[in-house]
């Protein structure tokens, strides 16, 4: 019996001021384009610790968790399979704003002025701003 699993992915808001935290991916999919920052959780790791992981790996920044926003599980969120991401609000806590990992780049952008997003972040954050 060939079992298939979803993989699972973080990713991490952060809203400041009227504006939020994008990186620019250096990988496909979506390489050149806009995203929240997040990946893969590894295994045996928490997602609580995945989410700052990733952020300080793709944008230098130390954060803590605010709160869940959500889990978002569309099998076609992401062209390379089946994932699933849990969505966190973090806080910024110290480091130095700077592109690194999988990101080429990392910005803040005016919340009211997004470029086009990858993989479903365009509808992660229209939810997210719902409900502030």
């Amino acid at each position: 019996m060939n079992h298939k699993s979803p993989k699972v992915t973080v990713d991490g808001i952060i809203l400041e001021d009227g504006t939020i935290l994008l990186i620019k991916r250096r990988n496909t999919p979506f390489k050149g384009k806009w995203a929240l920052p997040g990946g893969f959780v590894e295994y045996g790791e928490k997602t609580e610790d995945a989410v700052v992981r990733e952020v300080f790996e793709e944008t230098g920044l130390k954060t803590k968790i605010s709160r869940l926003v959500g889990v978002y599980s569309d099998p076609k969120r992401d062209p390379r399979g089946h994932t699933i991401t849990i969505v966190y609000t973090l806080e910024i806590r110290g480091g130095n704003m700077k592109s690194g990992d999988d990101a080429s780049d990392v910005k803040k952008f005016n919340i009211d002025n997004l470029p086009k997003l990858s993989f479903d972040h365009d509808y992660v954050i229209q939810d997210v701003l719902r409900r502030i």
